[in-house]
């Protein structure tokens, strides 16, 4: 069968945007070169790869599925070759898609841009933010190449490698009675109002560690939004359990709030890099993860 590189890469593009036009765009070519080549793709092959939905975009069928993870081997594989031809590593070019969960992406992202900017001028570093499953979702269906994400509710076939390790801490209210101490036991903390974030799996893990340490706690408030769970410890709503620490105690809206340690045995969130187990890992997926553990360094 006479299949075109082309075509796979539009048919790999369409089913990472569900969408003919997003596709063109990105690929920069007309709708109709990106649409003519994946139905000449569906021709050729005998199968159908999308469901069209009229003024809702595409949907991958459960064959076009299937395909869109052989065809990211293939071009994974064929990109490798290339590069392995060129023999200058140190000359990176093309784009890497990058899962990265919601909380890390504003501690990481933007540095880890400026890194990749300054050592690979011509690499493309495409972004998009999901929560445990959709990272997990990204790299399955062939979205993205790698996903920077904690080590929570990852689906089998992902492999990972370490990134950092962070252990829970408080988030308390600046004039709490605990505020001025560097550390605390968890029963401490009984009867006293929750803010929870809520995130599939780290709500889990945050009911978790406190049922562990005896206590049923009174949640008033909960947000998806790290930066909303801050924001209410800050006014005194409540305490919080939260991993990720900012350079300093401000919220958005210039309040404060006080960290302090828990004594007691908690598990310690793990920040990993994954992809897929079936995956050749590419220069670009290997310049991107070398970036990303030069940038945890540099934060120690």
């Amino acid at each position: 069968m006479d299949i075109t590189l082309t075509q796979l890469r539009y048919f790999r593009e369409a089913a990472a945007r569900l969408s003919m036009t997003a596709a063109a765009e990105r690929l920069n070519v007309a709708q109709s070169a990106v649409s003519s080549a994946v139905a000449q793709l569906e021709k050729q092959i005998g199968s159908q790869l999308f469901i069209r939905q009229r003024s809702k975009g595409l949907l991958l069928t459960p064959f076009g599925e299937a395909f869109l993870k052989d065809s990211n081997a293939v071009l994974a594989h064929l990109e490798e070759v290339v590069e392995n031809a060129r023999g200058d590593q140190a000359s990176v070019t093309g784009r890497v898609r990058l899962a990265c969960f919601t909380t890390l992406a504003p501690f990481h992202i933007p540095d880890l841009v400026n890194r990749l900017k300054a050592d690979h001028p011509f690499l493309d570093l495409e972004v998009i933010e999901a929560d445990a499953a959709g990272c997990s979702q990204a790299l399955i269906e062939g979205r993205a190449d790698l996903a920077l994400c904690y080590d929570l509710g990852l689906a089998d076939g992902i492999a990972t490698r370490s990134v950092r390790t962070s252990r829970p801490y408080l988030a308390l209210p600046p004039e709490h009675k605990y505020a001025g101490r560097s550390s605390i036991k968890l029963q401490q903390m009984v009867g006293e109002p929750f803010i929870l974030l809520n995130m599939p799996h780290t709500r889990e893990l945050m009911l978790s560690i406190l049922t562990n340490a005896g206590i049923q706690p009174h949640i008033r408030f909960q947000s998806a939004s790290y930066e909303t769970v801050r924001t209410f410890v800050a006014h005194d709503h409540g305490y919080s359990i939260l991993h990720q620490r900012p350079a300093h105690n401000l919220t958005y809206n210039g309040s404060r709030l006080a960290t302090v340690e828990i004594t007691d045995k908690v598990p310690e969130l793990h920040t990993v890099l994954a992809y897929l187990k079936s995956q050749r890992p590419t220069a670009r997926m290997r310049a991107v993860a070398s970036a990303v553990h030069a940038q945890v360094e540099d934060e120690k």
